[in-house]
């Protein structure tokens, strides 16, 4: 195996979760000819929708529209997935938290830091637990060497 080439979830308001990841995250929406062959029929007739992200991975979203709600406790599992990460530049992580917030994104936890980077929690409109993260700064600011 080389890496993931693609993650599907299931989603209930394909229209308000095409926002979430296109604009709110900012993943490219796959159209015309780069939406796979396979998924032309699907995503013609708005049941899935595609997006790449800067790495060449592939997330499909699969409109759903009996989909239960998530647990009204954020907390509860209620997949055996537990969360997708979205890597990022150490440079760009404030300004994604920022983002975050002035969409009004439900937070789970962050941003935190720990020896292996810093991370932020948060849900998709499904309630998906997703995270953006990123690796330690090379030279962080103050650092002294």
């Amino acid at each position: 195996m080389r890496a993931i080439h693609h993650i599907a979830l299931n989603v209930a308001d394909l229209g308000r979760s095409r926002q979430f990841y296109g604009q709110v995250l900012g993943l490219e929406e796959l159209t015309g000819a780069a939406i796979p062959s396979t998924l032309k029929d699907l995503v013609a007739t708005g049941q899935v929708a595609n997006f790449r992200l800067p790495d060449g991975s592939i997330l499909d979203l699969f409109y759903e529209p009996t989909l239960p709600p998530p647990h009204p406790d954020p907390q509860q599992q209620f997949t055996r997935a537990n969360h997708l990460a979205f890597d990022i530049d150490p440079a760009h992580f404030n300004q994604a938290v920022a983002c975050l917030h002035h969409h009004q994104v439900p937070l789970d936890q962050g941003p935190v830091s720990r020896p292996t980077g810093r991370g932020i929690y948060f849900y998709d409109p499904d309630g998906f637990l997703l995270e953006i993260r990123c690796d330690p700064e090379p030279n962080p600011p103050g650092h002294q060497p």
